[in-house]
């Protein structure tokens, strides 16, 4: 492949992700309160790391790294515990920074162990966690679509104007294109929102003219990270949730790839993983996970060459020295942004509502397993104060739904699953 191809497909996984990767540092930038200069070094470091992560991945070691042609991206499993450890006073950034850098220390020295353990994650338990992930998210974009919370035109028509204009266009692209421009149909529609807000005079130009063009990463930039208990736990749950949601892109890209992908193999995959959580804390971004959009983009245009992704990582990094690039994100109106947010949630939604469908199916143990796990989940996302006369320790870490939902989900499929003989009748089937 010559190198002009390599760099022509090297872009079109950059633009597949974009979307994706932006959006988490924006949504956790802007619920938490950053001002246009934090937004900007947030969203540039996001990018710098998404490279270095997918570097690390892409380039195997004897040690680190899966050596599949995989991008990796922000989490939106971790935007929700992120925004709620922020925000509580008692433990505030630094310890959201310090839970990931702490997680991924230990998702590097039990990714051997973790790999055996697999069987503790079935579709039943994934399936309900990535479903109470969408759902639990949806209220953010709905704010984002009224103008953001507590904005003075929250709910104005031109914020609703521009919402469902950028929702129309992402779904008219979806409908009536094919290939890598259905692929970026998120991108087209954030992209023609914020045309249509600058013709509408919505668009404030301020922080891409105060922006750097070029800028050095430093570590700690927004303090130096504390280590809480139930923060580490939280973020370390989101971890293990993300590193199943990995091992199934692995799988398919093994598939497409045509590998057999080994226990050590994957072992390898899920140290680059909390490799890349480490340095992304001590920088102040984010945990990663491999992006299956980029999964679908290998399969629709055919080249597996890691070089490929190689290149993209390389784009990505670059990129992220330059805040006057990062800026352009913030130009996106709060309203366009939260019509993004719905249509990829959503599809959040609909993944894991696909992941459970089979087990639920053939399982009336599983639909149980499933019903009793989201609604949990959602329920202590919606009504958090259900815990709050717990200890302190105690509530902030059942208080937060995704973890309540997760760790529920897991010890019912072990109760239902994996303890004891089964029932033989099955209400649902018989």
């Amino acid at each position: 492949m010559d190198k002009a191809k390599a760099t022509a497909l090297g872009i079109q996984h950059l633009l597949a992700m974009y979307a994706g990767a932006i959006l988490v540092p924006l949504i956790i930038g802007n619920a938490i309160g950053f001002d246009s200069k934090q937004l900007t070094y947030l969203v540039a470091i996001d990018i710098l790391m998404c490279g270095v992560a997918t570097l690390l991945q892409v380039l195997s070691g004897r040690y680190i790294g899966i050596g599949l042609p995989v991008v990796l991206g922000c989490t939106f499993t971790a935007v929700t515990p992120i925004i709620s450890i922020a925000n509580n006073p008692e433990q505030g950034i630094t310890a959201v920074y310090g839970a990931i850098i702490a997680s991924g220390l230990i998702i590097m020295l039990i990714a051997g162990f973790f790999s055996r353990l697999v069987k503790f994650f079935p579709p039943v338990v994934t399936g309900s966690v990535v479903t109470i992930i969408g759902v639990s998210l949806l209220p953010v974009s709905m704010n984002n679509m009224a103008g953001g919370l507590g904005a003075d035109d929250f709910a104005s028509t031109q914020n609703l104007t521009l919402a469902f204009a950028t929702l129309l266009i992402i779904l008219l692209v979806y409908r009536f294109s094919t290939g890598f421009i259905r692929a970026i149909a998120i991108l087209i529609g954030m992209v023609a929102g914020t045309l249509l807000a600058i013709a509408l005079n919505a668009v404030d130009f301020t922080p891409i003219k105060q922006a750097d063009f070029v800028h050095i990463v430093q570590p700690f930039y927004f303090g130096v990270p504390t280590f809480d208990a139930s923060a580490i736990l939280t973020m370390t749950l989101v971890a293990m949730v993300s590193l199943v949601e990995s091992t199934g892109v692995y799988f398919a890209l093994g598939s497409i790839c045509k590998k057999n992908i080994s226990q050590k193999e994957l072992a390898r995959g899920y140290r680059a993983e909390g490799l890349a959580s480490i340095i992304g804390g001590l920088f102040n971004a984010f945990p990663y996970t491999t992006f299956s959009q980029n999964v679908g983009l290998t399969k629709m245009s055919g080249i597996k060459d890691r070089r490929v992704i190689v290149i993209t990582g390389v784009m990505l990094v670059l990129l992220g020295f330059s805040p006057k690039l990062a800026a352009l994100t913030l130009l996106i109106p709060t309203s366009v942004l939260g019509a993004a947010m719905l249509a990829m949630f959503g599809m959040v939604i609909t993944q894991g509502i696909t992941m459970l469908a089979p087990s639920v199916e053939k399982s009336a143990e599983n639909a149980m397993i499933a019903a009793i796990a989201i609604g949990m989940g959602v329920g202590v996302s919606v009504v958090p104060e259900l815990f709050a006369n717990l200890p302190d320790r105690l509530s902030i870490l059942v208080s937060n739904g995704i973890v309540a939902g997760s760790v529920t989900a897991i010890v019912l499929n072990i109760l239902f699953n994996m303890i004891g003989p089964k029932p033989k009748d099955d209400p649902m089937h018989s």
